[in-house]
């Protein structure tokens, strides 16, 4: 359990890489109020998410190909608001434990698609949708809050 004995700056990369849950909530489209700085988040998946299987398609390179994508390794995540409330780095930063689902504590990677927990069942990617829509209307694909 080093997630309990270190914090997350003193994680190697391949502790970090193996505390995401696979859940995919990072690669939806998120929309942020002006006002309140409010996160929404949309069912419009990354273009390099594999709804499917959880994973990005160009890891490696997503940075490159997506250029808002963030890389959180050693990033202070007490100023990124819009990591989800299950999140396992989010949830570590604040000294919570992992869910009961969480690969890490399960041993079973896809026990959060299985437990709905994921994004897996109700994702659409946008390579799927016109770029106008992506652009200027994704206030249609809105989640309700209680999934993130």
């Amino acid at each position: 359990m080093f997630w309990k004995e270190k914090k997350l700056h003193q994680l190697s990369k391949e502790e970090w890489e193996s505390l995401c849950d696979g859940c995919g909530k990072c690669c939806l489209h998120k929309l942020q109020d002006d006002a309140s700085q409010k996160v929404f988040y949309t069912k419009v998946a990354c273009k390099l998410l594999s709804i499917k299987e959880r994973k990005c398609n160009d890891y490696q390179n997503r940075e490159k190909i997506v250029p808002d994508c963030l890389n959180l390794y050693g990033k202070d995540l007490d100023n990124i608001t819009w990591l989800p409330k299950t999140c396992s780095y989010r949830l570590i930063n604040e000294n919570k434990d992992l869910p009961e689902w969480h690969p890490l504590i399960s041993g079973n990677r896809n026990l959060i698609s299985e437990l709905k927990k994921s994004v897996s069942h109700f994702a659409v990617s946008e390579s799927t949708l016109p770029l106008s829509m992506i652009e200027n209307e994704l206030e249609q694909y809105l989640l309700s809050e209680n999934i993130c």
